[in-house]
């Protein structure tokens, strides 16, 4: 059996562990093809980003098990993750990954509701009178 390079990515509250090998250009995401578990189109760009940047997109199978979140905070995920995968495998590749800004996890998180108001920052509505 070839070898399997690994990443985990993370994006909000998501979190998803890639496994890339050798192999025909499948991708599969908990066991469904990706067209089929993200089927909007821009969520499928957003995961081949990496595979694209480092024009590797038919050379591997990429294996990939999603949890927590949306759809589109998991997409954010597997991009992360793939883009690890591939540094594991290909030293060489950080500095196209990191030009292209696939190696930085985005910090962003939901603020937690703040006790007396109904949301994070939303307020009652004020009355003078």
């Amino acid at each position: 059996m070839t070898e399997a390079f690994q990443g985990t990515g993370r994006r909000k509250r998501s979190i998803a562990r890639v496994k890339l090998s050798l192999g025909q250009g499948v991708i599969t995401i908990n066991k469904r093809p990706i067209d089929e578990y993200f089927t909007r189109p821009s969520l499928q760009q957003i995961v081949r980003q990496p595979l694209d940047a480092t024009q590797s997109a038919s050379r591997f199978n990429i294996d990939v098990k999603a949890e927590g979140g949306g759809i589109a905070g998991q997409a954010g995920a597997v991009r992360h993750g793939i883009a690890r995968a591939l540094l594991a495998m290909d030293e060489s590749l950080r500095e196209t990954l990191r030009r292209a800004g696939l190696l930085t996890r985005d910090p962003r998180e939901k603020e937690s509701k703040k006790y007396g108001r109904k949301r994070a920052r939303k307020r009652f509505q004020f009355s003078k009178r």
